[in-house]
This record gives C-alpha cells, sequence and structure tokens, in this order.
C-alpha cells in the first residue's frame, strides 16, 4: 500500500478544550484527514455546534464535558474516549486560562487556578493517554502523539502575565522531558506556541483599538491568527508524516515572535 503520510484513516484524536478557538481548529483538520475525533468541553451550547460541525466530515465524533481542572474528571475521560473508540494515537491537551494581574496583588487562588487549569490538566491528561499507549506498545503496536498548547508568553516578557507564562513555560520542560522518557515506545511529545490568536479568552483585546494598532500591527501577517490556522499543524503531529519528529516547539504566530 502506498504510504499516505497525512491520512489519519483508522486513528483517533482527543483534544481538550475542542469546542471553540484553536481546539476546534485542530479538531476541523484532524476529522477533515480522517480520523475519529473526541473533544472536551463545558459549555453545552459550544459543545454541540462543535458536534455538529465535526460530523459534517463524516467521521465519529465524541463530546464530552470534562472540567480539566478536577483530576478524577480527567482520568474519566480519558477512559470513557477509550471505551468509545478502543484506543488514542493523537491527544491535544489544549484547554487552557488566562489570569491577569498586577505580580504584587495576585492571590494564592488565582495563581492556583491558573497553574491547575493549564499546568495540571496537562499532567493529568498525558499520564492517562501515556498508560493506555505505553501498553499499546508493549502489546506490539507502537506509536502515538502528545501535544500541549503552549503560548509565546513562555518565550516573551509581559507584565501582569506571569501566572500564565509560567504554566506556558512549564509544559515546554514537559514535552522534552516526555519526547526522552517515550521515545523507546514511538511516542511523540511536541509543544505548540500560539501567538495573538482570536480567541474567547481574548475577546477583550480584540476589541481594544489601541491593542490593534500597537500589538497586532506588528504581527507580519497584519492579523489576528485564527483556529483554522492550527489545522494542519495538528494533521502534521498526528500522523506517520512527523513519525521521527519528536521534542520541539512549533511558534505559530504570524512572524511576531522574529519581528
Amino acid at each position: 500500500m502506498a504510504f499516505k503520510p497525512f491520512d489519519l484513516t483508522g486513528k483517533v484524536a482527543l483534544v481538550t478544550g475542542g469546542n471553540g478557538g484553536i481546539g476546534l481548529g485542530m479538531a476541523e483538520g484532524l476529522a477533515a484527514a480522517g480520523a475519529k475525533v473526541a473533544i472536551w468541553g463545558q459549555n453545552p451550547e459550544k459543545n454541540a455546534k462543535a458536534e455538529a460541525t465535526l460530523k459534517g466530515y463524516g467521521v465519529e465524533v465524541l463530546v464530552q464535558k470534562v472540567d480539566v481542572a478536577d483530576e478524577q474528571a480527567v482520568v474519566a475521560g480519558v477512559a470513557e474516549a477509550l471505551k468509545t473508540f478502543g484506543r488514542l494515537d493523537f491527544v491535544a491537551a489544549n484547554a487552557g486560562v488566562g489570569g491577569g494581574a498586577p505580580f504584587h496583588e495576585m492571590t494564592t487562588e488565582k495563581w492556583r487556578r491558573v497553574t491547575t487549569v493549564n499546568l495540571d490538566a496537562v499532567f493529568w491528561t498525558f499520564r492517562e493517554a501515556a498508560k493506555h499507549m505505553i501498553e499499546r506498545a508493549e502489546a506490539g503496536d507502537p506509536g502515538g502523539s502528545m501535544v500541549v498548547t503552549s503560548s509565546t508568553s513562555a518565550i516573551h516578557g509581559a507584565p501582569r502575565n506571569q501566572a500564565y507564562a509560567s504554566t506556558k513555560a512549564g509544559v515546554i520542560a514537559m514535552i522534552r522531558g516526555l519526547a526522552v522518557e517515550y521515545a523507546r515506545y514511538g511516542i511523540r511529545a511536541n509543544a505548540i506556541l500560539p501567538g495573538w490568536i482570536a480567541t474567547d479568552m481574548t475577546a477583550g483585546l480584540q476589541a481594544w483599538d489601541t491593542f490593534n494598532e500597537k500589538a497586532i500591527g506588528r504581527v507580519p501577517m497584519r492579523r489576528w491568527g485564527e483556529g483554522e490556522d492550527f489545522s494542519g499543524i495538528a494533521v502534521y503531529l498526528a500522523s506517520d508524516a512527523s513519525k521521527f519528529h519528536t521534542g520541539d516547539s512549533f511558534v505559530i504566530d504570524g512572524g511576531y515572535t522574529i519581528f
């Protein structure tokens, strides 16, 4: 049979925070390439809309209401996806929250909220996925791909953003460790670093003329990023085209970082 590097037929993908923004962009790309897709989200209306969109690609879709800040909910969510589809080939830990505040006014409660969703939940998600992928590899079926949505905040300095930036830098370190530890099982681990993307999290900034002039005006592509801009990288990292690509960080920011 001819090698089809970007064909995801027969593969199963899970995307946390997959009902909108970057996550839905990834999920759409995966579905269009033939993967069965499970997405996690907590907003029923967004979940239903995303489900209809993904089913339009003619693939099996599972929509799960999972609070990633709850360890047991994450464990149960992965278990349900495995029960439904029988396997997981690609897992994108994409769910995240912001939480900016002057550093000297940041409460421990707010700090913990950001670190729980953006760091702990990634750990729980990948831990459960890894158990399955390793078991499968030991049974003679190696492979798998784990991807985290980090942020260019991990490499840029910004005021009032230390909690978010700390978690986004932390998951890059986590990914590098996973890449080394799990390579023996054929499992890859990579990070995606989005720049300024038009999502619910950035809605306030999108409506701020000064920000659009000063920040988005510095983006060489001269626009906000969109969820669909992450479809291609998701397909690449889920597919056999990336079977020797691991431990990397992909900056997708329209050129903002280098300008």
